[in-house]
């Protein structure tokens, strides 16, 4: 691992759970929304993540036996945006344009109590991934005061 790698992995963490917030915040502004382009309502969206480097027991190893430092990467990517496959509610409303023959309208899959939980470990992650990309920050900048 290089000298900044810290920061590089902090940084993808960061950037993984602002998009994260971003897609909540998403959800949360649709919870409502009955009908968008293709006709149905709104279907919630979840961000898929992984490990930049899926071979942690691999790099230890590397690592232990003292192979070459810089082609170690870590932190996390988002790998994609899944949409929720689960049902969507239904709510007895024959007055509303969107309601079927039945008189039930369909309504997104969105649960505001989930989103708000899911904001709530977000926000705490991208907390303590800048607590540590600023203890890095530190820690660098001590180790450059050494030469002065």
């Amino acid at each position: 691992m290089g000298f900044l790698s810290g920061m590089d992995i902090s940084g993808s963490a960061l950037t993984a759970q602002r998009l994260r917030m971003d897609v909540i915040a998403e959800n949360i502004a649709n919870a409502e929304t009955t009908r968008t382009e293709d006709g149905e309502p709104y279907r919630r969206k979840r961000v898929i993540m992984e490990p930049r480097n899926s071979e942690f027991a691999e790099m230890l190893a590397r690592r232990a036996g003292g192979e070459e430092r810089g082609s170690v990467t870590g932190g996390v990517r988002v790998t994609e945006i899944a949409e929720d496959e689960s049902p969507f509610k239904l709510k007895y409303d024959p007055t509303h344009p969107d309601a079927n023959e039945d008189g039930y309208v369909e309504l997104p899959n969105v649960d505001i109590t989930q989103e708000m939980v899911d904001m709530i470990s977000a926000y705490r992650s991208y907390q303590a991934n800048v607590t540590a990309f600023n203890a890095y920050k530190d820690m660098a900048q001590r180790a450059l005061d050494i030469g002065k």
